[in-house]
């Protein structure tokens, strides 16, 4: 399941190598063949980005801004959690309140 596997790895130009070369065909067994279509053209290199200080600066302000505005979100819910679980303490201490009052009969 888990075995290596060595890929077919194409050329820039788009042709193929397969893993086992071929065998070579003497000269006069081979037919003319249309002429090959010339190779397309190389893709151009990738150019880096460049930083300016300038916008540095606006980069690691702005993921500071999205720190401070995932960590409010974070702080809001666990806020709202807490709130909730109080809320919930506090009415099972007053439905016990009544049910042992209305045990007792008062």
């Amino acid at each position: 399941m888990l075995r290596p596997h060595v890929p077919v790895n194409p050329l820039p130009t788009g042709l193929v190598t397969p893993l086992a070369q071929p065998i070579p065909v003497p000269a006069a067994d081979v037919e003319p063949a249309a002429p090959v279509p010339a190779p397309a053209p190389a893709a151009p290199a990738r150019t880096s980005v460049q930083l300016t200080p300038g916008s540095a600066l606006a980069l690691a302000a702005g993921g500071g801004a999205v720190v401070l505005v995932v960590g409010a979100v974070l702080v809001s819910m666990l806020l709202a959690v807490a709130i909730t679980g109080v809320s919930v303490a506090l009415i099972a201490v007053v439905l016990r309140m009544v049910i042992r009052d209305m045990q007792k009969g008062r």
